[in-house]
């Protein structure tokens, strides 16, 4: 008795998941950070997107590391506090995401020329920036 009431339990646990999925399928996996650009730096941190991070997500999209790149600017506010750009990396799977420091620090260093100018940039940014989220989402077909 007590191996059906485990089977039971069991199949409850799994249930939700065996449902969802007769609702969508499987997309791509983004990476998306929330960026609050603290008051006066509005253009002085797009320039910086433009002139390093944008060569970068370019060249990691030429060598295949990711599908694609977005750059959001939220049009509402909620709060003072709220986010102002979203960059979002788009990556075929998560497997795509199988040894991506290696790979990101040889872009990193073939863009920037190494990781002293890239940690002298991103301490630059710091004081312009805060980044209020960073998050890992699935994308998802419905059927």
């Amino acid at each position: 008795m007590k191996k059906i009431y485990g089977f039971v339990f069991f199949l409850l646990l799994l249930a939700p998941a065996l449902f969802a999925q007769e609702h969508y399928t499987e997309g791509p996996i983004w990476r998306i950070q929330l960026i609050r650009v603290k008051p006066t730096h509005f253009d002085e941190y797009l320039a910086s997107l433009r002139k390093s991070t944008k060569p970068m997500i370019e060249e990691e999209k030429r060598e295949g590391m990711i599908l694609d790149y977005k750059v959001f600017l939220k049009e509402t506010k909620t709060s003072p506090e709220d986010w102002d750009i979203c960059v979002a990396v788009q990556y075929k799977n998560y497997a795509a995401m199988d040894g991506l420091a290696a790979k990101g620090e040889a872009v990193r260093d073939k863009v920037m020329g190494g990781k002293q100018p890239a940690q002298e940039l991103s301490e630059k940014r710091a004081e312009i920036r805060e980044i209020i989220s960073s998050e890992l989402l699935q994308e998802i077909f419905l059927k």
